[in-house]
């Protein structure tokens, strides 16, 4: 079966959050026979700052960031049994989602995979007349990666037919421990760009427990940061490359899970960092959302802080040992139930009973 999928990129993580889960996914659907070609436009200088080579589970096709480019890589939807455009592409995102539409086949399974459904929502809520919100009539599907229940019921509420969340998970393949790395000594570590929807949040959960902690180390990774006031005690190193975070992940006593407000507010929204730094054996403090115990248990597989102040009073009481102890239950955990494969095996049952029911149907 043909996969036609349409995205922000997959051969380059550089502002662009959901490129592991793309990579994980999309691997383990062709390991069970997905033939898949993801096209990405040429924006964002992510093509300057590519961290992987095409790989040969995929095709990548990259295109111009020109209406033309994006409209004859739209034909090629034409040729796949299965199509979708994922949210957050970067270029002409309502015009993609039009022409790619308008060439799918009519048996095709035609997919909105939404990587920022909080976001998106809130979009379609103030603007009634949003390009998603008339398309969703012609889209047999919505996918999400998290939400839960509150998404799918606000995706059906604004026209979706179906909504059935996927969740991140680890590909083992590209997290696992890793031997410890000097540069990223730290107490605690955290990694993110800095965003409008999270800035407040890693003041309150990250800096602030810095500045109240001076005797320890705080180690601050991601793009976007070098003008933000910040105690002496925080060493801001800029962008960390892909092929650091396992050492970045292992090497602190602990890594901080920071979610955007509006996944927070939403719950049962992992991000990407949750699997990779437990897949690390990680020792791992999240910020608190509803439905973390779905995932990994408070306490015994992840450490979980309502504020800044909870960030302190856990990472003072931490040990070495005892961090390493909650980093391997979580590392056991994820590889047991939250892999890349594990939600390939629920994407393929989706796709193979909506293709089936369409086969039966023209019989």
């Amino acid at each position: 079966m043909k996969i036609a999928f349409y995205g922000s990129s997959l051969v380059s993580a550089y502002w662009n959050g959901a490129a592991t889960y793309y990579r994980g996914l999309l691997r383990a659907l062709s390991g069970k026979g997905y033939e898949i070609t993801f096209y990405e436009p040429d924006v964002y200088d992510r093509q300057k700052n590519r961290d992987i080579d095409p790989p040969d589970w995929c095709r990548v096709v990259v295109y111009e960031g020109t209406i033309d480019a994006l409209k004859a890589v739209a034909g090629e939807a034409a040729s796949a049994d299965i199509v979708v455009k994922a949210s957050g592409v970067g270029f002409e995102d309502d015009l993609l989602l039009e022409e790619v539409l308008r060439n799918a086949r009519a048996k095709a399974i035609k997919i909105f995979w939404d990587v920022d459904a909080p976001a998106t929502l809130a979009e379609l809520r103030v603007n009634p007349d949003h390009p998603l919100g008339r398309a969703l009539p012609r889209i047999d599907l919505v996918l999400t990666y998290g939400g839960g229940d509150p998404v799918v019921s606000a995706y059906r509420s604004v026209g979706a037919a179906e909504c059935i969340p996927v969740y991140n998970a680890l590909d083992p393949q590209t997290h696992h421990p890793v031997p410890e790395d000097p540069r990223f000594v730290a107490d605690l570590g955290f990694l993110g760009n800095r965003l409008p929807d999270r800035e407040a949040r890693v003041e309150h959960f990250f800096l602030e427990p810095a500045s109240r902690l001076r005797d320890r180390k705080f180690l601050l990774g991601g793009s976007g940061w070098h003008d933000k006031p910040m105690s002496s005690n925080v060493n801001y190193i800029g962008h960390v490359p892909t092929r650091d975070h396992n050492a970045f992940n292992v090497t602190p006593m602990a890594v901080l899970n920071i979610s955007r407000a509006s996944m927070a507010e939403t719950g049962f929204s992992p991000a990407t960092r949750v699997f990779e730094a437990a897949g690390a054996g990680a020792c791992l403090i999240t910020d608190y959302w509803e439905g973390i115990d779905l995932f990994l248990k408070p306490d015994e597989e992840i450490l979980v802080a309502r504020d800044g102040e909870e960030v302190a009073t856990l990472l003072a009481g931490l040990s070495r040992r005892g961090a390493q102890e909650i980093g391997e239950r979580a590392r056991q955990r994820v590889l047991a139930e939250h892999t890349y494969a594990n939600r390939a095996e629920t994407v393929d049952a989706i796709f193979r009973a909506r293709l089936g029911a369409r086969g039966e149907a023209a019989e």
